[in-house]
């Protein structure tokens, strides 16, 4: 038989799978349990707002019939929320299928991507996929954001600058001096890319959104932003983009798929954009967990890191691997990290109480072993 791998690009075969984790139903069938708390992958507990539900009573149509490419109703909704104009919003099948837009919009065989490490392992994989290098700005000690070393990698005047902030997985933030401090050093040829996947998590006086930032500047820029987070929607698949201009956005258009947004979630997002209250009662619920859950972990001895997001990162002290596993026969869904020097953390996401109290249970069972 032939070698599967032989007509594939090197390039491709440099990419480790993504880790997307264990279904609810998996882990059942794996360790025949019925409890489980799906704490990998930074969903709502709450889910999305009633509201949604009754935006898809005209399922029929919204499923027959191709959806509107540019997603006009929704992008122009998000362009009156952000100031901007509607042809500065571009859609994704999640913010992450932006992220592979943009990359193959700007990134050339050479050329540097500078992110913060670790990493939402997609900055990287995308950048290998189009045979671009990576330069990584390690946090510090304290899992803070080295800002030096990033204003220091951003006058290496990479191609692409992209990072998360607040950071995922790590939860560490650019407060807006630091942000400042970043763009100032940044060259009009480096497009900046901000992925504010958590920016619902993080908003406050110390938190600056990069619109406001990067839209005084003369720069090309994008800002990410989803509704799988905070708004509940991460089995729709649907992220956006906001853009220095109307131009540019053109640019991302030419390189996603014409209809890269279904119908059912754009008339979801809608939906959830409106109902605020439910929005604000899901980032309260998640802050007031996460603050519990961290000063619990804290108490247990585990270093962890800062995090305006919906979880915790935290160093297990073993294999995070082994200690997943042992979880996961306990019903409890974690993500244990595997990128380079950081392989003994965990993500956890942060769920309802009654699934916070199940992973903190089973936690200190694994412990005590």
């Amino acid at each position: 038989m032939a070698d599967p791998s032989s007509p594939i690009r090197a390039e491709v075969r440099a990419i480790a799978p993504y880790n997307a984790g264990l279904t609810i139903d998996e882990v059942r069938r794996r360790h025949g349990i019925e409890v489980v708390a799906k704490l990998g992958s930074n969903e709502n507990p709450n889910g999305p707002s009633p509201s949604v539900a009754s935006s898809l009573s005209a399922i029929h149509d919204l499923a027959r019939l191709y959806p509107d490419p540019s997603g006009r109703a929704l992008a122009a909704e998000i362009a009156q929320r952000f100031g901007v104009e509607t042809g500065q919003i571009v859609l994704g099948n999640g913010s992450e299928d932006l992220i592979a837009v943009i990359c193959r919009s700007a990134v050339r065989p050479g050329d540097v991507v500078a992110t913060l490490f670790p990493s939402f392992p997609l900055h990287e994989d995308y950048t290998t996929l189009m045979g671009g290098r990576i330069d990584r700005v390690v946090v510090k000690a304290d899992l803070t954001v080295d800002v030096d070393a990033l204003v220091e990698a951003v006058r290496r005047k990479p191609r692409l600058l992209l990072f998360s902030n607040p950071m995922n997985p790590v939860g560490a933030w650019l407060t807006p001096a630091d942000l400042q401090r970043v763009i100032a050093a940044v060259d009009p040829e480096t497009l900046v890319v901000v992925d504010e996947a958590y920016a619902e998590y993080a908003a406050g006086e110390d938190y600056p959104s990069a619109v406001d930032v990067l839209r005084a500047t003369s720069l090309n820029w994008a800002v990410l932003r989803t509704f799988s987070k905070a708004y509940g929607l991460a089995g729709l698949r649907i992220g956006f983009g906001i853009t220095s201009s109307a131009t540019l956005c053109g640019f991302f258009d030419r390189a996603r798929t014409p209809f890269n947004t279904n119908a059912v979630a754009q008339s979801a997002a809608l939906a959830a954009l409106a109902d605020t209250a439910h929005l604000d009662h899901s980032v309260a619920m998640a802050l007031a967990e996460r603050d519990r859950i961290g000063q619990a972990l804290f108490a247990l001895g585990y270093k962890v890191a800062p995090s305006k997001c919906n979880f915790l990162f935290f160093d297990a002290g073993m294999d995070a691997t082994v200690l997943a596993e042992a979880l996961l026969a306990r019903g409890v869904i974690v993500k244990p990290w595997k990128q380079p020097g950081f392989e003994t953390f965990v993500r956890v996401s942060i769920g309802s109480p009654q699934e916070n109290d199940h992973f903190l249970a089973a936690l200190k069972v694994v412990r005590g072993r």
